[in-house]
């Protein structure tokens, strides 16, 4: 996308603006609004001949958490790519409720996302954690009133998500039935 928008952008710049809303990045990478359409096209074509293989300890993790507590997801992703993606790894019935990127006007770090998960699960804020792998993922949380978890995840985020303080920072998805039982 950067390239066939002509932006000489290195894995550094991506590093340092990566968000999993992409008008953000495509702000620091000063693409004028009358591009975001297209710079939009480019990047669904792009990942949509990706296939993002799955996090180790994912499918466990989701396993046991979803035998103890009802399991939301808030993601930027639209909902066509999300969807494919729960139905080709088979994880459809773990979530009870589900908040894609076309669902809020506003999103992450606005708490708008996650507000919208909490009420379709009928959750308080305070009865619930948030687990993300992004620093915008920590920042929806505490402004939604929910703990923020954080995970160390594939995208160039460690040192941000780091500096959010999240109320624990966990090296793979694996550790998060451990630690949800200690709480």
């Amino acid at each position: 996308m950067f390239r066939a928008l002509e932006i000489d952008w290195s894995i550094r710049e991506i590093e340092r603006h990566y968000s999993p809303d992409w008008y953000r990045v495509y702000r620091a990478a000063r693409i004028p609004r009358d591009q975001w359409a297209q710079a939009d096209r480019l990047w669904r074509k792009a990942y949509a001949s990706e296939s993002p293989a799955l996090l180790p300890g994912v499918r466990r993790a989701l396993r046991v958490l979803a035998r103890h507590y009802r399991l939301g997801l808030v993601t930027s992703g639209s909902r066509d790519r999300v969807r494919k993606q729960i139905r080709q790894f088979e994880f459809a019935h773990y979530f009870k409720a589900c908040v894609y990127s076309e669902d809020v006007p506003k999103k992450k770090p606005d708490p708008a996302p996650l507000q919208l998960a909490l009420t379709r699960l009928q959750a308080n804020p305070e009865e619930c954690v948030y687990v993300g792998d992004t620093p915008e993922d920590v920042q929806m949380a505490r402004r939604a009133g929910v703990r923020a978890i954080g995970v160390l995840g594939p995208f160039p985020t460690s040192e941000r998500i780091r500096a959010e303080k999240p109320e624990v920072l966990l090296n793979s998805f694996r550790e998060l039935p451990l630690y949800l039982r200690a709480l």
